[in-house]
């Protein structure tokens, strides 16, 4: 996980995307572990996490296959976080 490697991020990001529900965060600073980490599998653009409302926004790259356990796993990896599909 790099602290540089942020991708840039705007407003008026379209294509696929996936909400996970994440429980455990405290701040912000949680949010932007999960992004960076999310942010570094394959396929994943961006990664938008509100602690507030516990939800990350992934947005995918057009025609992208990611599994969604990957994305967990992601989530899981950026510390003692638990990440479900928003349902």
């Amino acid at each position: 996980m790099s602290l540089f490697s942020r991708k840039t991020k705007t407003d008026t990001e379209t294509g696929p995307q996936v909400v996970l529900d994440v429980q455990g965060m405290h701040c912000t600073s949680c949010g932007l572990l999960i992004d960076d980490e999310l942010e570094e599998l394959p396929g994943v653009r961006s990664a938008s996490t509100d602690f507030r409302s516990k939800r990350t926004t992934v947005r995918l790259e057009e025609g992208a296959v990611v599994d969604t356990d990957a994305l967990v796993a992601a989530v899981a990896a950026a510390g003692d976080y638990k990440a479900s599909l928003a349902g």
